[in-house]
């Protein structure tokens, strides 16, 4: 059993240390990233969605070379359990979700997916255990074409400096930076 080029075990090694602890949401997401390249063309240069930002966007860059940081990987919250890796040119890719009709056989994962069970009463090693023997057959694949506007590159623009906080921020923001305006999350 592998996710990707890792062990079962050395993957939880990583996800326990990047997460802070064996998350669930982040061991299925690395079946799902490690099924779904399996299914792009080999040497394609692709990008990410990702459609929840709980774990999932985790597994993603852990796993493939797209990150938040360097704009190949956008979050499109959309709440479900879900990403699709798509050729950059030409917005082919492939969507691979979590297909509740492959967990009847799992009830611990339905559980957890569904929130079932608070998570102080879900039963962790069974989770896991199930999570490890189901592996990618609880994914499902579909083609998709991304959207043009979700193909765009993001670019910061001209950088001004802030008349307030004398920090850099983007011109495009307006005649101060954001915080300043009064969206700083700091009191």
């Amino acid at each position: 059993m592998k996710i990707c080029n890792y062990t079962f075990e050395k993957f939880m090694d990583i996800v326990k240390f990047f997460h802070g602890y064996e998350a669930p949401g982040m061991i299925v997401g690395g079946f799902m990233v490690d099924y779904v390249l399996k299914n792009i063309p080999e040497g394609e240069l692709f990008d990410a969605i990702c459609e929840t930002s709980s774990c999932l966007p985790d597994a993603i860059q852990l796993l493939t070379p797209c990150t938040i940081g360097n704009g190949w990987l956008r979050i499109v919250n959309l709440g479900r359990y879900a990403l699709t890796l798509y050729d950059k040119d030409n917005g082919n890719g492939i969507r691979g979700f979590l297909d509740l009709s492959r967990m009847d056989d799992y009830s611990e994962i339905k559980s957890w997916y569904l929130k079932l069970k608070k998570k102080k009463e879900q039963d962790s090693n069974l989770l896991l255990e199930q999570i490890r023997e189901a592996g990618s057959t609880l994914c499902s694949l579909e083609p998709v074409i991304v959207q043009s506007q979700y193909m765009e590159k993001r670019k910061k623009g001209m950088i001004a400096i802030c008349p307030m906080c004398k920090e850099a921020y983007p011109f495009k923001d307006g005649d101060k930076c954001r915080a300043c305006m009064g969206e700083s999350p700091y009191l």
